[in-house]
């Protein structure tokens, strides 16, 4: 018990992940004291007072050239080593830049010299001038108090990504304080450039992202790899956000004695076909084309404002509506997704929709898992590719992650209208078709059960306090 905990929450799915899952209780009970570093205002966490339990707010880091150089060149480099994978490639290929800013012709510069020079060895180098490029920063100087002040045994960071964590890494290794890092998602590592800084050890949802780890970091060593599951998924089996089937219908306005399809948005980033997959449903809807009565309930992403949508709303106005209750903490904040903020509310809420709806249909998202996990048939629509026109969503079949979705035969893919709603209408009358296939998969992608996840990260980061 005489151990400290640094943890590292630098957006809203962090907090999500490891605050509104049963970590922080758990973490409490195994360390004397848990230190939360907070890209997030302290006011968040206002709901999660405790004895042991103290807030930091971090400043907000702008990342300077010289830094964003250096962390730009070792993406390129990383995706150049691995560009042979699809998903690699394609972000490859999305990064280039025609821009004559002055970020636009480094970015030129930074692809022509990785065509030549991309091994793991120089990458480490790049990595190492990004990390000291910080070295004088004021957001660095105020990390160093921070850590000088707390002395946590272990600093934990909630995602591997984002450049903003980058001065706590440099301030860590300045003090030779133990870092470690959870791998945020699925389709990270294979699909994805260099994580933010280099890491002592890694927390993976399964044995694959193990694998995976090891294959994209070689100097990554497994005795600094554990397999833990994933906590986003673990207030799915926590009682607290239970909902009764009759108030989630009431709720939402639906009819009882009809099935209900979810359709699940992504952002207009990588999912700007969603309107159109909506308009099709909610027009089968209209001319009968479904086999059955159904309700058409969609939820849209958190990390958008539903403007898009509107048009929807006025042509259809039986389709029911959830936009995620995601409060934005910060405004004018360099990465401004980052301060969204889900309420606990909206987690029962997203039960909800996972225990009660018939049916998902979703664009190849995470959302496609969290159906799986509650025994939902899924549909993935990608009508998009390089010659009809519309946005290329069929690429993302070719992802490394979704691939393996593809091949396991879990979800149905539907590339067109005729396939969608023969889709549709097969899942509603055999909801467990894909049963046996969904099971396997989540099996493969989540390595742990749901029940005891918290438990078993908070164990194993006192493990690594400790060696």
């Amino acid at each position: 018990m005489n151990k400290t905990l640094g943890l590292v929450i630098t957006d809203g799915v962090g907090y999500r992940n490891f605050c509104l899952s049963e970590f922080l209780s758990e973490a409490s009970v195994r360390f004397e004291n848990v230190i939360i570093y907070s890209g997030l205002p302290v006011s968040v966490f206002e709901s999660h007072n405790s004895n042991n339990i103290k807030v930091v707010e971090l400043p907000v880091f702008v990342e300077p050239f010289g830094t964003w150089f250096w962390r730009k060149f070792k993406e390129v480099a990383h995706l150049q080593l691995h560009k042979k994978f699809f998903g690699i490639n394609d972000n490859l290929e999305a990064n280039k830049s025609s821009s004559n800013s002055n970020r636009g012709k480094a970015t030129r510069l930074i692809y022509n010299l990785t065509r030549h020079f991309h091994s793991e060895n120089f990458i480490g180098f790049l990595e190492k001038k990004q990390l000291t490029s910080l070295a004088n920063h004021q957001v660095s100087r105020e990390c160093l108090e921070f850590l000088k002040t707390d002395r946590p045994d272990f600093l934990f960071f909630t995602h591997q990504r984002p450049p903003y964590v980058v001065p706590m890494v440099f301030a860590a290794n300045k003090l030779k304080i133990k870092t470690g890092s959870f791998i945020f998602s699925w389709d990270n590592l294979a699909s994805k450039g260099r994580m933010a800084a280099p890491f002592d050890s890694f927390l993976v949802w399964s044995d694959l992202m193990k694998e995976e780890l090891l294959y994209f970091y070689p100097r990554t060593s497994r005795h600094a790899l554990r397999v833990v599951g994933t906590p986003q998924f673990e207030p799915y089996v926590m009682p607290e956000y239970q909902m009764e089937k009759s108030e989630f219908y009431q709720k939402h306005d639906l009819s009882s004695d009809k099935k209900t399809i979810c359709y699940s948005c992504g952002d207009i980033s990588t999912s700007r076909n969603d309107e159109l997959y909506i308009e099709i449903i909610a027009t089968a809807i209209s001319e009968g084309t479904i086999s059955e009565p159904v309700n058409l309930f969609v939820r849209t992403s958190p990390a958008e404002e539903p403007e898009r949508f509107n048009f929807l709303k006025e042509k259809f106005p039986f389709i029911r509506w959830n936009y995620p209750d995601w409060f934005i903490s910060r405004k004018d904040h360099p990465e401004p997704w980052s301060q969204r903020v889900p309420s606990e509310s909206d987690l029962v809420d997203l039960r909800g929709i996972l225990s009660y709806s018939d049916l998902s249909i979703n664009m190849c998202s995470t959302m496609s898992l969290d159906f799986m996990l509650f025994d939902k048939p899924v549909i993935n629509p990608v009508f998009g590719n390089e010659q009809n026109g519309l946005y290329n969503d069929q690429r993302f079949l070719k992802y490394a992650h979704y691939e393996k979705v593809v091949q396991s035969g879990a979800v149905a893919i539907a590339k067109n209208e005729e396939e969608l709603l023969r889709e549709i209408n097969f899942s509603l009358k055999n909801p467990n078709a894909r049963l046996k296939e969904q099971k396997e998969l989540l099996k493969l992608q989540i390595g742990k059960q749901l029940k005891g996840t918290s438990q078993r990260i908070a164990k194993t980061l006192k493990e690594f306090s400790e060696d």
